[in-house]
């Protein structure tokens, strides 16, 4: 097949991308390697158009146990030996498109995020937008979403502690569900999302491959649109039964200290857990994708790497502990294959066969790394003025405060 800009293009990359990605690879990329940088700098995983203005943000402080960015989720210390692990992250485009499974996955995603670092999550947040709630379909959007996060979590067994929602018309296409999990820790049990150790085997562990979710990153990074249902596969499937035992398992298996890094397999799947673990940690991976479980027949390579299946993780253990881990998820009845090993030149090789798909640079790949990072135009938006202009204390106070309360229960927001 010839790779042309074209063939970019229709993977969400421009054609500047397309000109940088071949010089640094020094070649033309096939298949399989284009598809891993159209995931990995799509805005999802990247951040290329918003990391500029991320970097402003406070990263440090007294309380914090690791520096914002620095890993899977926030740790901040909360005295008597114990941390609280905590993050919020958007499942909009899913959402928009297949309501109940875009939120539950969302749920499932975040959880795991706080799992991976060897938290247990105890509570679940969520910040909700939608559009106009007389329409039919904002009714019909947030019925899924409702339904997606308190079925994940009901399942899961995490409560939902809190969350807020507002209805506007900008809503209407593209709805905002962002959520939040929470979890706690002792100190000096995190578990880093850190490849290391030359020669130290990685594991697949959780659910099985299958062709859910392929394409999920550079989807939920596209402008959504009425004809965007045509992309459904695009959506995750979650098992929060499944997610339940990968917990469990996961926590488990760190008391042992086999586990030397972890990684939740969500947004761009093995491709961005493989690429961002090794870029961390400095190295490299070497990976056989016909040792990953899958759950249908014939997958392709380019599937595999971007496949979004859910309650998956990516471990690199300890060499000669490997009984030690394979004993824990097998004692909970979930998948754990030994699909490939560190290496120390920070090139990830991916075989078939023996077969080499794909040979990438894994600090290319990543955010902070070889992403690109654009600095947008951008301009205020007019109501901004009317809304610094606006006074509280200039409103008469009511005659009939509840003819005011009245009315006031009847608005959405």
């Amino acid at each position: 097949m010839e790779i042309t800009v074209k063939t970019a293009k229709q993977l969400r990359l421009t054609e500047e991308e397309f000109e940088l990605i071949k010089e640094k690879l020094g070649r033309t990329p096939n298949f399989n390697e284009l598809c891993s940088f159209s995931a990995m700098w799509s805005e999802h995983c990247s951040y290329k158009n918003s990391i500029k203005w991320l970097k402003t943000l406070p990263r440090d402080g007294k309380r914090m146990l690791v520096k914002a960015g620095d890993e899977n989720a926030g740790l901040m210390d909360i005295g008597d030996g114990y941390g609280v692990v905590f993050k919020i992250e958007s499942h909009n485009h899913p959402s928009a498109i297949e309501p109940f499974q875009g939120a539950a996955t969302g749920v499932g995603g975040i959880h795991r995020d706080i799992f991976t670092m060897g938290a247990r999550p105890i509570a679940s947040l969520n910040s909700l937008r939608f559009g106009n709630l007389r329409e039919t379909k904002t009714q019909h959007l947030l019925a899924g979403v409702v339904k997606g996060i308190g079925h994940y979590g009901n399942c899961f067994g995490v409560p939902t502690v809190g969350g807020e929602i507002y209805f506007e018309q900008c809503y209407h296409t593209n709805p905002l569900v962002n959520a939040m999990s929470v979890g706690i820790l002792k100190e000096g049990g995190t578990i880093s999302a850190t490849a290391k150790g030359i020669g130290n085997p990685v594991f697949f562990v959780g659910s099985a491959t299958g062709k859910d979710g392929i394409g999920g990153a550079s989807f939920a990074s596209a402008d959504i649109t009425e004809e965007s249902t045509g992309e459904l596969p695009a959506v995750q499937v979650g098992d929060p039964f499944q997610e339940k035992k990968l917990l469990e398992a996961c926590l488990e298996v760190i008391k042992t200290g086999a586990v030397v890094g972890m990684q939740d397999m969500g947004a761009a799947g093995i491709i961005c857990s493989t690429s961002e673990m090794s870029a961390k940690g400095e190295v490299g991976m070497r990976i056989d994708l016909e040792k990953v479980p899958t759950r249908q027949q014939n997958m392709k390579a380019w599937e595999l790497l971007l496949s979004e299946s859910q309650e998956r993780m990516l471990m690199v253990v300890e060499k000669g502990r490997e009984k030690e881990v394979l004993a824990v998820f097998d004692k909970w009845d979930l998948p754990c294959s030994e699909i490939g090993e560190v290496t120390g030149d920070g090139i990830l090789r991916f075989y078939m066969h023996g077969q080499l798909e794909a040979e990438l640079p894994a600090y290319d790949l990543v955010l902070g790394g070889g992403a690109p990072v654009y600095a947008r135009e951008y301009k205020e938006p007019a109501y901004f003025e009317k809304i610094r202009a606006f006074d509280a204390s200039a409103i008469p106070v009511a005659d009939d405060l509840k003819a005011v309360a009245e009315k006031i229960i009847t608005i959405p927001n």
